[in-house]
């Protein structure tokens, strides 16, 4: 499918001169002024390329294309204007990241080729995040398989609290749900240094060793190392080094963080591994969350 192009001017005659001029090379489409280029992105968020005129009524090229990239991060933006000048041009590359900074009148040829190189900026750049994001998949899927081969009953209690973390997220309109997701998935990793028999007494609430002890509560901050090895998922890690922590500030790891200032992943998901560990240990659903509630702290 061809990529498609976003022309933003508010002077509709221009926009129609593009449009006859590249149509039958590219997938035109037009948005006369900002505020309708901002609905054609966030209704469509597949734009290849934004071309943008500088001097708009309501927010000028660069303060559009800036919020085009908070909405379309990949998006590649240009800039085309009959003012050009050396501050015009800095601050479109420092506030918005321009790839290319056109003058009016533009040659079609001038026009052509610079369309040329932003397309295929735009397909390197999604090159590389399909890469990242394949890799990243894959690095989570063999943590996540180790573990099942390592330490079954971890692996469980991964896969179990990880559906009502992903649940309670969505409820509660976490805006990154995946990785929510993956550090409920993941949760468990550090338990890889236990063994299995320590691991299913806790699971079962039946009392630790001294050593167990000590070994299980180090769980969360080995797997928050293991994880925060992997790129982009130093967030992750962090919920995951979080997740034995107390609104009140109690719990691992030992500092001063309490309340808000403990991340939303954490605090669901410690939510959520208290109530598996009382329904594993028997207690009837309602029974569960009746005894959490009146736990203070």
């Amino acid at each position: 499918m061809a990529e498609k192009i976003l022309f933003v001017d508010d002077d509709p005659n221009i926009l129609s001169s593009f449009k006859r001029t590249l149509r039958k090379h590219y997938d035109i489409e037009t948005a006369v002024g900002p505020e309708e280029g901002l609905r054609a992105v966030r209704d469509n968020r597949s734009f290849a390329l934004i071309i943008s005129d500088l001097r708009m009524p309501v927010m000028d090229g660069i303060q559009f294309l800036s919020k085009v990239r908070e909405t379309s991060p990949d998006t590649v933006r240009m800039i085309l204007t009959g003012n050009a000048d050396l501050q015009a041009a800095m601050d479109a590359v420092n506030h918005g990241n321009i790839f290319r900074f056109l003058t009016k009148p533009c040659p079609p040829e001038t026009l052509i080729l610079a369309i040329q190189a932003g397309l295929r900026q735009y397909r390197l750049v999604k090159a590389e995040r399909d890469l990242l994001e394949k890799t990243l998949r894959g690095a989570i899927q063999v943590m996540a398989d180790v573990l099942s081969l390592v330490n079954p009953e971890a692996f469980g209690r991964g896969s179990r609290v990880r559906r009502y973390a992903v649940d309670m997220g969505r409820r509660l309109q976490v805006q990154k749900v995946w990785q929510l997701e993956t550090a409920a998935m993941l949760s468990q990793i550090g338990c890889v240094i236990l063994p299995e028999e320590a691991l299913h007494k806790i699971y079962n609430g039946q009392p630790l060793t001294a050593q167990e002890e000590q070994l299980f509560s180090m769980h969360p901050s080995v797997g928050a190392e293991l994880i925060a090895k992997i790129p982009r998922l130093q967030d992750v890690s962090e919920i995951i080094a979080y997740q034995e922590k107390h609104f009140d500030g109690s719990g691992i790891p030992i500092n001063d963080r309490r309340g808000d200032a403990i991340p939303m992943g954490a605090r669901i998901l410690k939510v959520v591994l208290d109530f598996d560990a009382l329904e594993t240990a028997g207690l009837p659903r309602a029974a569960a969350l009746l005894q959490m509630k009146r736990r203070s702290g």
